[in-house]
């Protein structure tokens, strides 16, 4: 994001932070801090001590592996009940959209039972990353 680049990627191991200020429209000058905490299952008990306090929720997800979905839906559904979550805005990046089994959008968001997030505004976002 921050160098407008496509950059290779691997999976993260324990988070990476950093600090966006935005330059385009009604965003501009906007300061983002970024704070992208791994997946795996030892992480995940530090995934509340990276989500006080946040303006919003971005979580991504592997669209052509359905076989994790509903592990995906599951730690969603935990995080954003945390207290000082209810009602942060949720976006969910349903990735790898490029792929022949990937999942549809519509799929993704029934899969992930995001209709049960109430108050929990969201959006599902497809992408190929």
């Amino acid at each position: 994001l921050k160098f407008n680049e496509f950059v290779n990627t691997v999976p993260t191991i324990g988070f990476n932070t950093e600090r966006i200020r935005l330059s385009n429209g009604a965003a501009k000058g906007i300061s983002c801090h970024f704070w992208d905490v791994g997946g795996q299952e030892k992480l995940r008990p530090l995934w509340k001590s990276y989500s006080r306090c946040t303006d919003g929720i971005i979580y991504v997800v592997d669209s052509a592996d359905s076989d994790r979905l509903e592990e995906a839906k599951t730690e969603l559904h935990k995080v954003t009940k945390f207290s000082e979550n209810l009602g942060t805005p949720l976006l969910v990046i349903a990735n790898k959209q490029d792929l022949p089994k990937s999942l549809a959008v519509p799929e993704i968001e029934r899969q992930l039972a995001l209709q049960e997030l109430s108050p929990t505004p969201y959006h599902v976002q497809p992408a190929c990353a």
